[in-house]
């Protein structure tokens, strides 16, 4: 690390450094009918002179019209599993403390432009039946609702799901061993016993390659190191356009048996988009800051009782957590250890979509777990600014799902409020209200922090118009 600026300056001259690979994600795969990893297949331009013509126009590229990042194991984005501030009048917010990052030594430069990549269209019956096969599922990819499904949804067997419409996201759960248990062995959920040991690295991969390449991943490159009980977990991180992905991966499950149980991804290929100007990991590091600073205040009042939001895999606290009234945030100071440029999961008008990002290695304390976070990396000039919110929307939606003209929507509130959800439609957008009315009658009230859902049926079916928060002005991501 360079000894020629103070850890806590970011604003001086910038050092070229190689990059470093990228920590893998560490994320639970997504299991059928649960989880919230995003995973996906490749399609990469090869950067050459096909791709001049997109560097050429990019200064006529549109404003990129950016939504709230994608949830990572590992990232800075401010997570589903937490509210946004000012959850309800009253109630304390159950969010952390601002983070502040510091440059352990000089930041690359990086590139001077980058572009988006999309995964649009719809997913083929003859896609689904390749990954199925490989699978080792029988049968032929039927429809139910808005997927694809192929295997045995009614009872034990092994079941593989595919949403139509891109990225095409597919989960796929073994719910029994694929082979009769010994007699007087203990079998569920694809395990060969009570006390199987893990398959090696090297079979876990071998296991998982005919999987991968029927998904269009063969290319990436895997990490076997995570263990969930005594199965091994292979994550497949591509590159695209030579760039390291993060929140992009394929996670494939692997039993004592050798065999695969459990897995998902996105099958849909994804394009490439518009090209745009990049800025360099100082300013990047600059602009995370400002965001952190500004999503918590180290001197507001967060003074009450709130039941504190686990994260994904934490277990749920059964009693609320008090904070002294008048106590204040003090920051947390995080390090940065490196910065590879590289293509983050993010949202754009909706729909997810790889953003020019930079991928800052961290750690809280020297020598101490190493995590990532993510900035976009495009230049803020070609960053839309979102409408300004309404006041018919005093709740902000967090996510939705859709089914048809049924819309869910997803927020957080209070238990001390009711709350209805509307919709106003047009030709391209659904906007989404959520209004808050106060129950009568009630002197006094737990103050406790809820993730709630309320249902909103359409004139049409939503189709590919873009859901937009009332509150926020912005597009709403669906879950």
């Amino acid at each position: 690390m360079s000894t020629e600026r103070p850890d806590n300056d970011v604003t001086g001259p910038r050092r070229r450094r190689p990059p470093l690979a990228v920590a893998s994600v560490a994320a639970a795969v997504l299991l059928a009918g649960g989880g919230g990893a995003y995973w996906a297949s490749t399609a990469a331009g090869d950067g050459g002179a096909a791709d001049s013509g997109a560097a050429a126009d990019r200064k006529s590229a549109p404003l990129l019209a950016l939504d709230a990042p994608v949830d990572a194991p590992d990232s800075a984005a401010s997570s589903s599993d937490t509210p946004p501030p000012g959850i309800a009048p009253g109630e304390p917010d159950p969010g952390g403390p601002p983070v502040i990052y510091r440059a352990a030594g000089g930041l690359p430069d990086g590139p001077d432009e980058a572009a988006v990549h999309h995964a649009r269209g719809a997913v083929a019956s003859a896609d689904v039946a390749r990954l199925a096969k490989a699978l080792g599922i029988p049968g032929s990819p039927r429809t139910e609702g808005t997927s694809w499904v192929v295997g045995d949804d009614d009872g034990p067997g092994a079941l593989l799901k595919v949403t139509k419409q891109a990225p095409g996201t597919w989960t796929f759960a073994r719910t029994t061993p694929p082979k009769p248990c010994e007699s007087g062995m203990m079998c569920a959920n694809g395990t060969s016993g009570p006390d199987g040991d893990p398959v090696s690295e090297k079979a876990a991969k071998a296991a998982a390659v005919p999987v991968l390449k029927a998904a269009g991943q063969d290319d990436a490159a895997l990490n076997a190191g995570q263990l969930m009980g005594d199965v091994r977990v292979v994550n497949a991180d591509p590159k695209i356009d030579g760039l390291p992905t993060y929140g992009w991966s394929t996670g494939v499950q692997v039993g004592p048996d050798g065999e695969v149980t459990g897995g998902s991804g996105h099958l849909k290929a994804l394009e490439k988009g518009d090209t745009y100007p990049a800025v360099g990991a100082d300013e990047a590091l600059k602009q995370l800051n400002a965001a952190s600073k500004g999503k918590g205040d180290a001197d507001r009042d967060v003074g009450g009782c709130a039941t504190p939001v686990p994260h994904q895999g934490e277990p749920k606290p059964s009693d609320p957590q008090c904070v002294p009234s008048n106590g204040k945030r003090a920051p947390v100071e995080q390090t940065v250890e490196d910065a590879v440029f590289g293509l983050a999961l993010n949202y754009v008008d909706g729909r997810q979509t790889l953003v020019p990002s930079w991928l800052f290695t961290v750690s809280q304390a020297p020598g101490g777990p190493e995590n990532t976070v993510t900035q976009v990396a495009v230049d803020p000039k070609f960053i839309e600014k979102p409408d300004a919110p309404t006041p018919s929307g005093d709740r902000k939606v967090t996510s939705y799902g859709a089914d048809g003209r049924t819309l869910e929507v997803t927020f957080w509130g209070g238990v001390c409020s009711t709350y209805t959800a509307s919709a106003k439609e047009s030709a391209g957008q659904v906007r989404i209200s959520v209004t808050e009315k106060p129950q009568e009658g009630k002197k006094a009230c737990i103050m406790i922090a809820k993730e709630l859902t309320r249902t909103v049926t359409l004139e049409k079916p939503l189709g590919d118009r873009t859901v937009i928060d009332a509150a926020s002005g912005g597009a709403v991501p669906r879950a």
